[in-house]
């Protein structure tokens, strides 16, 4: 990083701008993040269909089939649903708005 940074003269990581920290405010926001961090996948192509479910490097499955992980505490998310199914449906309801945004997205004007 540093010699390509002094050979280009510029500064900071080489791949600045693609994270994004945002402060989550309410419960609400923190539900809407979870789903699009486990759907994030799917919508940016790495996995099809249902492949998310299972995509190994995501924390999903510690969400929707209670496996326990030392890393997740999926706890603070699914306190707010019935059960892990319920969440999960949550997640699933998004698919097929997504997947519309990525449709039209380069309809729009910039």
């Amino acid at each position: 990083t540093r010699y390509y940074n002094t050979k280009h003269q510029r500064v900071g990581p080489l791949f600045q701008g693609a994270f994004k920290a945002v402060h989550i405010s309410s419960n609400e926001q923190l539900l809407h993040v979870s789903r699009y961090i486990h759907l994030n996948p799917l919508m940016s192509a790495v996995v099809r269909d249902n492949d998310f479910l299972t995509f190994p490097w995501s924390s999903l499955q510690s969400y929707i089939n209670d496996k326990s992980s030392p890393f997740v505490n999926p706890q603070p998310i699914l306190e707010n649903f019935r059960n892990s199914q319920k969440y999960l449906e949550f997640i699933k309801d998004q698919i097929d708005y997504g997947k519309r945004l990525q449709e039209i997205k380069h309809l729009t004007f910039e």
